[in-house]
């Protein structure tokens, strides 16, 4: 029995949420100068080893990793991920760390607005508030109608349906399925689907490059590991509102390192995002409760 303590849950979500943060500053400079498919097949087939590593030494081995109660959800799940994961680096590429990431933290409010029609889950009126507000502070962001808006600004917002469609069908295999069935499928079926696609586009590294690439094979699988760790010995939902860190220190690696501007109506529309969805976190754990 894992000792249960919500400090060190915290505690290791918040080193998640800044390993992955530099995994963005790193994607996106891989992204900018290689291959995305490419970029993203290295970093898949490193994670994938890692997954099997994880399932060999687990109970029952890779056989039991693989045996799944819904194997098409699954497959469908880990497209829709490494799908999102694509897109995700295309925003940091063209928006930068800081626009792509504000609008992303959107997207735990698309969980709970299709988690209704998704997963037959009751969302209140006060939720539908909280939705109907974050979502004008997307639109700040956005500043749809002004000279400044671009098109690329959806790209992000894309990105934030399709994890929140994961996250709903992680949710939804989770009914069936343990957590290590889901790591498994994520991982493999990941790097078979880039892999598919990124084997076309190979490129040759320079060595500091391979280095970064390395840095970023390595912290991904650390992440997912602390992340793992953390959802084991805290509540879900004491650590999950700590995940937002993700933007500011996003956000201050673009600024410090890409040099990109910080826009008052980027920062005002991001407040407003994260506090609707710390709102709607709270909701949901008083409705658990």
């Amino acid at each position: 029995m894992v000792e249960q303590s919500n400090r060190k849950g915290i505690l290791l979500m918040v080193a998640v949420t800044f390993i992955f943060a530099m995994q963005d500053g790193i994607s996106r400079h891989l992204a900018e100068t290689y291959n995305v498919y490419m970029a993203l097949m290295v970093r898949f087939w490193f994670f994938a080893g890692f997954v099997l590593l994880i399932a060999a030494r687990s109970p029952g081995g890779i056989k039991r990793a693989t045996r799944s109660g819904l194997p098409w959800v699954q497959l469908i799940r880990s497209i829709v991920l490494i799908t999102e994961v694509i897109v995700m680096v295309q925003a940091f590429v063209y928006l930068g760390l800081v626009h792509s990431h504000a609008v992303f933290a959107c997207y735990p409010l698309l969980v709970a607005a299709l988690s209704g029609p998704v997963l037959g889950e009751k969302v209140g009126w006060r939720r539908v508030v909280a939705i109907a507000v974050g979502f004008i502070g997307v639109l700040i962001i956005l500043q749809p109608g002004f000279g400044v808006f671009s098109p690329y600004a959806l790209i992000p917002l894309a990105a934030a349906l399709l994890f929140a469609l994961y996250s709903l069908m992680t949710r939804y295999v989770g009914r069936v399925d343990p957590a290590s069935v889901s790591f498994f499928y994520t991982g493999v079926v990941g790097a078979v689907v880039v892999t598919a696609v990124g084997i076309w586009h190979w490129e040759n590294m320079i060595l500091s490059d391979w280095g970064w690439m390395g840095i970023l094979c390595f912290t991904a699988a650390t992440g997912h590991f602390l992340l793992i760790k953390a959802y084991e010995v805290a509540e879900a939902s004491a650590i999950q509102p700590f995940a937002y860190l993700q933007l500011v220190f996003a956000s201050a690696l673009g600024v410090l390192v890409f040099h990109e501007a910080l826009e008052m109506n980027v920062v005002i529309g991001a407040a407003v995002v994260v506090s609707a969805g710390l709102f709607t976190l709270w909701r949901a754990r008083v409705a658990a409760n």
